[in-house]
């Protein structure tokens, strides 16, 4: 292994943990403290969920891109920004890294580590829900990385977290999150029977985002 891929992989994996840490770890802790306020609940998981993107997206940026999400890594492949075999790579890491990242927050909370969801999420709306929410994901990467480059951790972590309140869903966005989430049955769960309607919705609402930014640059090159 080469010694500057190194570093590109560990940040892939070490981000995914935390990500999903704090994602079911937040989870866990605002249903215990929110006394069967499930709007306070939500609230607590957001605020967390929030900050840590915005954290992990600036820290590790400079060394992997800070992808932590598979749509995200698909979406660079198409754009020729990142090989085939690290794309998969790095998605094989964001899906260990994010299964490891909700057992350690079983483990922190001292619950079961293996688990299985039971909080349905089915339905046309849910599935639409992820759509939207991997479309706006990817539409604010692609457009902050050409505007505002240096934003681009505070700019998810504010989509993500507003997303978590106007989408039915409560915005997974993140075919690794996803996954990592079907197994907790907490908060943050999700059956693992719906799992794949939001891994489909998901890969094409970060594909038609990748699709119109395409067509948005050739456009604008075409005018330039």
């Amino acid at each position: 292994m080469k010694t500057s891929l190194l570093p590109k992989l560990v940040a892939e994996f070490v981000g995914s943990l935390f990500l999903l840490a704090a994602v079911v770890g937040s989870g866990i802790m605002a249903h215990s403290l929110a006394a069967g306020n499930d709007a306070l609940a939500l609230l607590g998981n957001t605020v967390a969920t929030g900050a840590i993107l915005a954290v992990l997206i600036t820290v590790l940026a400079p060394l992997s891109g800070a992808h932590f999400n598979p749509a995200v890594t698909f979406v660079f492949l198409l754009r020729r920004e990142i090989s085939l075999t690290l794309a998969l790579t790095y998605i094989l890491l964001q899906v260990v890294g994010g299964i490891l990242g909700a057992w350690l927050a079983h483990m922190m909370f001292e619950q079961e580590i293996l688990q299985f969801s039971t909080q349905s999420r089915g339905g046309f709306a849910q599935a639409l829900s992820e759509f939207i929410a991997a479309f706006g994901l990817v539409a604010t990467i692609l457009g902050g990385l050409r505007a505002k480059p240096e934003w681009i951790g505070a700019l998810v972590g504010l989509y993500i977290s507003a997303a978590y309140w106007f989408t039915a869903s409560t915005s997974f966005a993140n075919p690794a999150v996803t996954i990592a989430r079907c197994l907790t049955d907490t908060f943050s769960g999700i059956a693992p029977i719906n799992v794949p309607a939001f891994l489909i919705a998901q890969m094409l609402g970060a594909t038609v985002a990748f699709l119109a930014f395409f067509l948005l640059d050739k456009g604008r090159r075409a005018n330039g």
